[in-house]
């Protein structure tokens, strides 16, 4: 398998583009290789500039429940085209979409269209600390909820602390109001709230993890999170911008059976493109302007290609429910393979899987908190990366990302992978 075009292209990227890339992922530096280029992709597959086809598990990061370049998904786009893509006024779609999501995910009474995932976070947070009057905010080590400047802060050494920003530009007065505490550990999100609990405007969580790999938030955990934050009037937010709508119609929410107070949307209400929300109560989210005071705005929220496309993936989603059991099916199946070829090779694996999202991990250990995400040997997994590329299959290029199926993969796809699963275990070990 040759890279030719694509280490070209990487050539002339980094002249021009911070790394050669516009986000630090699609780099490969994690494991230990240049940047491939896309040039198509179809169903399952994805083709780059060289011509190599593969099997695809990023779908792009989530949003593609259906595949690559679905008809259903795409069906009347030209049409919006045509029509204008900006116009700087609303359009009746976007009222639809905003139905769509308030019908399949209650807690969200009212929605607010926005740009990307970060957008959303970022506004739900100050949303929470407009309604709330408070400054602080507590999120959880290993949990990504964009770039956000508050978000960017990760812990010390002990269980709470004031963080020190990781990465440069974030001021340590803007850290100073994030609260980091231990995720799946509700000892150390009572310790924030003896200490702060008057001053935290919301707990924000990514309630099923994917930006550490999959981590499951355990169900005691994610409902006692529910009752300290009511008892301390604190919002309880949920960053649903991967498991939005791809657990199942209701998220995360209908999965655990709670109600978060906000949630945020992201790139699969879009279909794939370009956008985000967040909604809620319709008490907090009449605080948003022109309503209420907490002000937050954008030209292109409401794009009309991006709640296109979102309407026709989620419109599809609400008709056909049993896509999400299929889904599951095909993530446990692919589960089973990859924890028995591991049985035969020298190199320790846990794979943890929710619904449809998986993950694999290089050790042998337990994976339910960002400390045992760190066990996790990366360069073992960037031998394993590069020997199932070799054969096709395109797991994601960092050990702390997840997996993600789509009704496009078949059973060939499958067994492929496990069988490519095999040998990539046996060569990586040697």
């Amino acid at each position: 398998m040759k890279f030719d075009r694509s280490e070209e292209l990487f050539e002339r990227a980094e002249k021009v583009m911070p790394g050669g890339v516009n986000s630090p992922v699609r780099a490969f530096k994690s494991v230990e290789m240049t940047a491939l280029f896309a040039k198509s992709a179809s169903g399952s597959k994805i083709t780059d500039e060289d011509g190599n086809v593969y099997i695809d598990y990023i779908s792009s990061w989530g949003p593609l429940i259906l595949g690559h370049a679905n008809p259903e998904v795409h069906k009347g786009v030209m049409d919006v085209f045509e029509g204008g893509i900006s116009y700087g006024l609303s359009t009746k779609k976007e009222i639809e979409l905003a139905e769509l999501i308030s019908s399949m995910y209650p807690a969200a009474q009212m929605v607010r269209m926005v740009n990307s995932g970060t957008e959303a976070t970022m506004s739900a947070i100050r949303l929470a600390r407009g309604y709330t009057e408070r400054s602080k905010i507590l999120k959880f080590e290993g949990c990504y909820h964009g770039h956000f400047d508050g978000l960017l802060v990760k812990s010390g050494s002990g269980a709470l602390t004031f963080n020190i920003p990781t990465s440069k530009g974030v001021t340590e007065d803007i850290a100073k109001d994030t609260l980091v505490a231990t995720y799946n550990d509700f000892k150390s999100v009572e310790k924030c709230f003896e200490e702060f609990g008057p001053e935290i405007a919301g707990v924000i969580i990514e309630p099923v993890a994917g930006n550490m790999g999959v981590v499951e938030g355990e169900r005691e955990f994610i409902s006692a999170l529910r009752k300290i934050t009511r008892e301390n009037g604190t919002l309880l937010i949920f960053d649903e911008v991967i498991t939005g709508f791809r657990l199942g119609l209701d998220g995360a929410a209908g999965y655990y059976g709670i109600e978060p107070d906000l949630v945020c949307f992201g790139k699969v209400i879009g279909g794939g493109l370009p956008v985000g929300a967040y909604g809620g109560k319709r008490e907090i989210m009449s605080e948003v302007a022109p309503l209420g005071d907490v002000y937050q705005a954008g030209t292109l929220s409401g794009n009309p290609l991006a709640v296109h496309l979102g309407l026709n993936l989620l419109s599809y989603l609400n008709r056909n429910p049993q896509i999400y059991s299929q889904l599951e099916d095909r993530a446990i199946r692919l589960e089973e393979g990859l924890v028995e070829g591991a049985k035969s090779g020298k190199i320790p694996v846990t794979v943890n899987r929710v619904k449809g999202m998986l993950s694999m991990f290089m050790t042998d250990s337990p994976v339910t908190t960002f400390a045992q995400v760190m066990t996790s040997d990366t360069k073992i997994y960037a031998r394993y990366f590069k020997k199932m590329l070799s054969q096709g299959i395109l797991f994601p290029p960092s050990q702390y990302e997840g997996l993600f199926l789509s009704a496009a993969h078949t059973d060939e796809d499958l067994n492929l992978t496990i069988k490519a699963n095999v040998n990539a275990l046996r060569l990586a070990g040697e």
